[in-house]
């Protein structure tokens, strides 16, 4: 595969860049990290990697495997501790706060290979989802869930193991969205699902960044990923190596020769 060469992340100087750029400027800042590193023992997963989220953005990151998406992913949730640099949530340093300390702020993942309790019912799955929430507002969140995938209400009782891969991707983003989440992280949702089934869950994706959701989506596959995206990055060996709008980047020759084979 051809990579993308390494250089200053730039924005295209159009009057839709520059208004996207003004509007996104405008939003809360949900999350900034800035210098981060990952070590896996000796072996530098992540190298000074800088990036921001804001309010009601999905931002999409893509790269090929190894690159550090899922990494950054689980550095951002507090599952891979940081060797430094600093991760930011709503204005709050969270760079050394615990994991479950950071989903009761509001910080939600999805993660890869979708991981749902296969014995315990799709009902008991969703319901986990919001142990930090208060017990009133479950049935509710739990009602929302089925309308968004009316498959889950009606398997509901049913053991998670029995659901087909993409189902399963449906349990885990909705047993992620009874937390309430004020930052999404969906890491690889399309990973190992046939082709209906990924236009199903991007079908679910742009539903819920229609709802205002601030998403941050890791994916390999970079046209659906940047298709949807208000804005990306390119990580390439533990760098960022490009960003911009979703637009811009699925524009870009580079991306284009390396990642979307054209």
């Amino acid at each position: 595969m051809h990579t993308v060469a390494p250089r200053t992340p730039t924005r295209a100087e159009t009057p839709q860049a520059t208004a996207t750029a003004r509007s996104g400027e405008a939003r809360e800042c949900v999350l900034e990290v800035r210098g981060l590193e990952t070590s896996y023992g000796r072996i530098k997963a992540l190298n000074g990697i800088d990036l921001e989220i804001r309010r009601g953005e999905l931002v999409a990151l893509v790269g090929a495997n190894g690159a550090g998406k899922s990494t950054l992913l689980r550095t951002i949730s507090g599952v891979q501790p940081a060797t430094a640099g600093r991760i930011a949530f709503l204005g709050q340093d969270i760079t050394r706060m615990r994991a479950h300390l950071r989903v009761r702020l509001g910080i939600c993942q999805v993660p890869e290979g979708r991981q749902v309790f296969g014995p315990l019912s799709i009902e008991d799955n969703l319901r986990l989802g919001a142990y930090t929430q208060p017990r009133g507002q479950i049935d509710g969140d739990l009602e929302r869930v089925y309308t968004m995938f009316p498959v889950l209400k009606e398997k509901h009782a049913l053991p998670a193991g029995t659901l087909s891969g993409g189902q399963q991707q449906m349990l885990a983003v909705g047993r992620a969205l009874m937390g309430r989440p004020k930052l999404l992280l969906l890491d690889e949702p399309s990973m190992g699902l046939a082709p209906l089934l990924v236009a199903e869950v991007f079908k679910a994706i742009r539903a819920l960044k229609a709802e205002g959701m601030t998403i941050f989506l890791v994916e390999q596959n970079a046209f659906a990923a940047l298709g949807v995206a208000d804005r990306g990055y390119v990580i390439e060996t533990g760098s960022i190596s490009l960003t911009g709008t979703g637009e811009e980047l699925l524009a870009n020759e580079e991306v284009k020769k390396a990642y979307l084979g054209m």
